[in-house]
């Protein structure tokens, strides 16, 4: 068994299918209070884990930043802000960074929260990756490893220090929760990575989680302990729909969620025309893709049908025969942009379109499937070089209604090439062991031809850029891609000091992707959201500009919600921090003070179909582990995709 992430968390799978209910009594749960005013978002997505190591979807992510603290956070312009730390500054060689900790700082059990367990969060991953290790799926290891960090210690209980090997500024962007040392200090790291970190969570953020139920919702009470603006919400209530945005659409419009994700685009459109409903189409940070396995070797027992599937001149005849725009207009109804590499524009920075962009062409793919040495025989069916008739296999996830369509297209467009397409729909954790190879454990067989998914990034490009890393194969990688080219220009962009000098560096990271073409990204999908009005007001987004107010970076827009049937009071201002150059400091002030009461909640609370949970109070609560084999999906990156349900 090799010693890999992808082996600590199979044991991690075998634990979540022996035990499929357990009742549990932790620390004290906040205090609920007598009639919550109650914030309720849907979401297509089902929570994967509450231990944010093993979270890999944007619902992880988001209740994850809920329940605790980043470092630094993230403002609505994407600037630093106060998070566990309130302020920072850089040394002159640029090489260490001191974070000055909020004093007086508590978890929500009431034990003080201290630059020790933020020394002690950071140091942890800074030792597990310089063992070869991940810890848990290794979604936010290359935080810390592209930052460069060699060491985090507390120079005392208010000062944070973390030493670099080269000097940057990433320590100020990481996606990393600060953890309670006095919960997850005694464990190893296989402990930390097997962790269900059951309900009630500890942690500084402005919610925390006191009971889960998976497929149906999570709930999240007030942090009574919390240092920052105190939304209206008393509760946050996520409600879960992995299999129907049909439904989770009609319980919007019935008034049983106040925020939705990522209806369809028809649904979408419908959604406009509801009174006391605001409607949000915002440019992502993500995409929808076709996959191919490009696993070099073979798999006994497994990896792809076709030996044809390793060959760039194969993958690269496919994409004349996708109609990407055709994809846009008449699967998202014009909600997105044609799709080519894999830096979103989103990323205006550093997004750069191909030079020789393929067009649609079924006769122009054919000639180069020819050319390539795939031919057709007497019955029109196109071989592979091995002299086997080409059969492949399409899998994707049951989280979007997009999925099947996107697949029929394919399906018709692939057949008039003399390539016969087999689709299959899968639930994701499902469809995540079957796209594993062998590097993430033995059991591991890669069996696949395509597959439908997305994926969605964070501020910095490098989440999307490293999944297709040979590294990242057993873990984030799921088309296998492997070229020492795109290895070496990755490194060095990483290592790279500003972002001029990263930029001719990820020009050639998005050549040679699209030229080997490991993926056809088939558009870059809009984030659609939807809103009611009428119980809470002063909804921001992030970015400020063309962004959404939740499944962003951070928590700040839940605690800037407040109450709309309240007395209005001034809008809640955050000062956001400006980033510290080499040698200065920045001293964000303090997060505002706490935002008008809230008001009795409206009758009901949301729970299954019907809207009707129930809710089991006191300091026991109901955990049902999901009983998936999950296994590695996101560094910083979100699984899915903007416009899946899922990164997505």
């Amino acid at each position: 068994m090799r010693s890999t992430a992808g082996s600590r968390l199979a044991r991690l799978a075998a634990l979540a299918l022996a035990v499929s209910a357990l009742l549990v009594a932790g620390p004290p749960a906040p205090t609920r209070a007598a009639d919550p005013l109650v914030l309720r978002v849907g979401t297509s997505q089902d929570l994967e884990a509450l231990n944010p190591f093993n979270a890999y979807q944007y619902i992880g992510y988001e209740i994850f930043f809920l329940n605790y603290d980043l470092l630094v956070g993230f403002g609505n312009d994407l600037k630093p802000i106060p998070g566990f730390a309130e302020s920072w500054s850089q040394s002159p060689d640029g090489k260490t960074w001191t974070f000055k900790i909020r004093p007086g700082m508590k978890w929500s059990d009431g034990t003080p929260a201290t630059a020790e367990d933020a020394a002690w969060t950071f140091q942890m991953i800074i030792d597990a990756i310089k063992d070869g290790n991940s810890v848990g799926y290794g979604y936010l290891d290359p935080d810390v490893k592209n930052a460069a960090m060699v060491s985090a210690t507390a120079a005392d209980p208010e000062t944070l220090v973390i030493e670099l090997a080269r000097p940057n500024d990433r320590p100020l962007t990481t996606t990393i929760p600060i953890l309670p040392k006095h919960i997850w200090g005694d464990k190893t790291l296989d402990q930390i990575n097997e962790f269900a970190n059951d309900a009630p969570v500890v942690g500084t953020g402005p919610y925390q989680v006191v009971e889960w139920k998976t497929g149906q919702y999570a709930r999240l009470a007030r942090n009574p302990n919390y240092w920052g603006n105190r939304g209206a919400a008393d509760e946050v209530i996520f409600q879960f729909f992995p299999d129907s945005a049909d439904t989770m659409v009609q319980a919007f419009k019935a008034g049983e969620l106040d925020y939705i994700r990522n209806p369809s685009a028809l649904q979408f459109n419908e959604l406009k025309k509801e009174p006391g409903t605001a409607t949000i189409s915002a440019t992502s940070n993500g995409w929808t893709q076709l996959g191919f396995n490009t696993y070099q070797e073979e798999i006994p027992g497994g990896g792809a049908s076709t030996t044809a599937l390793r060959d760039p001149a194969f993958r690269d005849a496919l994409g004349y025969a996708i109609d990407k725009q055709a994809l846009v207009d008449k699967v998202l109804q014009g909600y997105g942009i044609v799709g080519t590499t894999q830096v979103p524009p989103w990323e205006r920075r550093f997004h750069t379109d191909p030079a020789d962009p393929r067009t649609f062409d079924i006769e122009l793919a054919k000639q180069k499937l020819d050319a390539a040495g795939y031919v057709l025989d007497g019955s029109g069916n196109r071989l592979d070089k091995d002299g086997k008739p080409i059969n492949l296999r399409l899998y994707f996830p049951n989280s979007s209604d997009d999925y099947p369509k996107l697949a029929a297209f394919v399906t018709d467009w692939f057949s008039q090439l003399g390539i016969p397409v087999k689709s299959q729909s899968f639930d994701s954790g499902a469809l995540t062991d079957i796209l594993l190879p062998p590097e993430a454990g033995d059991q591991y067989k890669a069996d696949y031809d395509m597959f439908i998914w997305g994926w969605g990034g964070s501020p910095d490009p490098n989440a999307l850029l490293e999944i297709f890393t040979t590294g990242a194969i057993g873990s984030t990688s799921d088309s296998q891609f492997s070229d020492p080219d795109y290895d070496a220009a990755f490194v060095t962009q990483n290592e790279a000091p500003t972002t001029a000098d990263r930029k001719g560096y990820i020009d050639e990271l998005q050549r040679i992707f699209y030229d080997k073409a490991p993926y056809h990204i088939f558009y870059y999908d809009n984030e659609l959201h939807a809103y009611h009005t009428d119980t809470f007001a002063n909804w921001q987004t992030q970015p400020t500009e063309d962004g959404t107010p939740f499944f962003v970076n951070g928590s700040l827009n839940y605690t800037l919600l407040t109450d709309a049937k309240a007395t209005p009071s001034p809008t809640p201002v955050v000062t956001e921090a400006p980033s510290a150059s080499a040698g200065g400091s920045a001293a964000p002030t303090a997060a505002p003070t706490q935002a008008p009461s809230p008001s009795p909640a409206p009758g009901g609370q949301p729970g299954d179909s019907t809207g009707t949970f129930l809710l089991i109070g006191g300091v026991a609560v109901l955990i049902v582990l999901v009983t998936v084999g999950i296994l590695a999906w996101r560094t910083r990156g979100r699984r899915g995709g903007p416009g899946s349900g899922e990164e997505e």
